[in-house]
């Protein structure tokens, strides 16, 4: 495997882990009221026979500032997408008029806060590792082209290098969400 493919590869799985990280973090609840609260929530759907991601089975939207309603495309889905926000956890308890579900954002107590700091952070280790390991992998790999004579000890080097420079961006780019999200979090 070529150097550059192996930078390439690396890089390629640290942005893929900063994505998840990202997407993780919009369902994360803040203060306000934000349709990543529950757009990825997975919904067990009897009259279909499986499980499908909110987004798939209504429209999502934000009302009145601190209220997510929540429209079906199919009104037969209303009580399963009910429970499956009822079951997911999030802290919401969703009210049904028949036609809509809408989800009243409360305030956050100061203890629900740093215990969303902490999932937050949690999180971010979680991808950190996943970064780290592709650093690894790619270190790996590095070396063994080395020991085929594929590279030379002087270009591993370089590549080593870039590789601890390019994970060393990730890490600092994980902080930077981080402390974004907590500030996001900690706003009252």
């Amino acid at each position: 495997m070529a150097l550059d493919e192996i930078l390439f590869a690396a890089e390629e799985g640290m942005d893929k882990a900063l994505e998840f990280l990202k997407a993780e973090f919009r369902g994360v609840r803040t203060g306000r009221a934000s349709p990543g609260l529950v757009d990825g929530l997975r919904v067990e759907v009897e009259s279909y026979g499986s499980t499908m991601a909110l987004r798939e089975l209504a429209n999502v939207g934000v009302a009145e500032g601190n209220v997510i309603v929540v429209k079906p495309f199919d009104p037969s889905t209303l009580k399963d997408i009910q429970r499956g926000i009822e079951k997911s956890g999030i802290g919401i308890n969703p009210q049904n008029d028949g036609k809509v579900i809408r989800l009243p954002v409360p305030p956050l107590s100061g203890e629900r806060r740093n215990q969303l700091v902490t999932q937050v952070s949690k999180a971010a280790e979680a991808q950190k590792v996943a970064v780290r390991n592709l650093r690894r992998d790619a270190n790996k790999a590095i070396d063994a082209a080395q020991k085929a004579k594929a590279v030379t000890e002087d270009d591993a080097e370089r590549s080593q290098e870039q590789v601890q420079k390019l994970t060393d961006e990730y890490v600092s780019k994980i902080d930077q969400l981080v402390t974004d999200k907590t500030k996001e979090i900690m706003e009252v």
